[in-house]
């Protein structure tokens, strides 16, 4: 069977909730959300905004590195690829949830346009 592509880029701005934890072996793990904002006009020339948020994994040392180096409201590029976790809680419903594994992170300056 051939490879297929997962490879995700994106460019926005960082939520300020990380959670940053470690699993049972010690590896470091970091969760936060990035928002990305796209503007366009109807064609009844009205201006509209529409803002997608990304939930971020990172593993390892990029866990260590996102927690220490990006703050709330800094833009930041992030390169992974997408993953879907499924689980079911105690009443038997069944939830998923899809984040961007990150395997690359890219501080940008505010200014960035």
């Amino acid at each position: 069977m051939s490879q297929g592509l997962n490879k995700v880029m994106i460019i926005g701005w960082v939520d300020g909730d990380f959670e940053m934890r470690y699993t049972p072996s010690g590896r470091p793990v970091t969760s936060f959300s990035v928002a990305t904002s796209r503007t366009w006009t109807s064609s009844e020339g009205d201006p509209h905004e529409e803002t997608e948020w990304f939930n971020v994994v990172a593993w390892g040392s990029l866990a260590d590195l996102c927690s220490q180096e990006l703050m709330r409201g800094q833009r930041v590029y992030i390169e992974g690829r997408l993953q879907t976790r499924g689980w079911e809680d105690g009443n038997g419903r069944k939830h998923y949830r899809t984040e961007v594994v990150a395997h690359d992170m890219i501080p940008l300056s505010d200014n960035f346009e």
